[in-house]
């Protein structure tokens, strides 16, 4: 029986199975925020993401930095298999960004195949800013000071650290930041989180 059973796991292996990540406690993770998705659908993420290495970008589609969606999706899938996920947030705070939905989403579909979860454009900075990044900047006491800022979450909900614009997705100091962090296990207590859903289409 025991064979059985480890031949059909290696099977699996072979064929991609990831096993799922595992989710923390909602109540005290800086994730637990509803927000709502790129063209529909509102998700709680820390239902959907805690106990994944979460890496959270405001994002814009007319910005000197815009071509960073390219690296953010070539790390997105290089690490999404070891419990990693990308959150783009759309932002016209700096006056780089679509004012309709549709058009942000088409711009990153058709330029750069994002398949990362994309949201709703957000609010990132002031006393109006979106509940979730009010958290973010509590956390780390710095806020966005231009688009693809990035924040990294820990498989503990743990806000880890803030990264500038400049910081590219390929960057030394991020990758380090993302292995040390996909290392760490997860206590057995934890439950299973959804598998994380791309972005709709246009």
């Amino acid at each position: 029986m025991m064979m059985k059973r480890s031949m059909a796991m290696l099977a699996l292996l072979a064929c991609g199975y990831v096993a799922p990540a595992r989710a923390l406690d909602c109540s005290q993770s800086p994730l637990n925020h509803d927000e709502k998705r790129l063209l529909g659908g509102t998700e709680n993420l820390c239902q959907s993401y805690a106990g994944n290495v979460v890496l959270v970008v405001n994002t814009a589609s007319h910005c000197g930095y815009t071509p960073q969606y390219e690296g953010l999706e070539k790390l997105y899938n290089n690490y999404r298999s070891k419990g990693f996920v990308i959150l783009g947030f759309p932002s016209n705070e700096f006056l780089q960004e679509w004012d309709d939905e549709q058009d942000i989403a088409k711009f990153c579909s058709a330029n750069y195949g994002v398949s990362f979860p994309m949201y709703s454009k957000t609010k990132v900075l002031g006393g109006d800013a979106d509940p979730f990044y009010k958290d973010l900047r509590a956390a780390t006491g710095e806020r966005p000071t231009w688009n693809f800022n990035k924040y990294l979450i820990g498989r503990d909900g743990k806000v880890l650290a803030r990264f500038g614009s400049d910081v590219k997705p390929d960057s030394p100091q991020l990758l380090e930041a993302i292995d040390a962090e996909i290392t760490k296990t997860v206590s057995p207590e934890q439950t299973a989180a959804p598998v994380v859903a791309p972005l709709p289409a246009p």
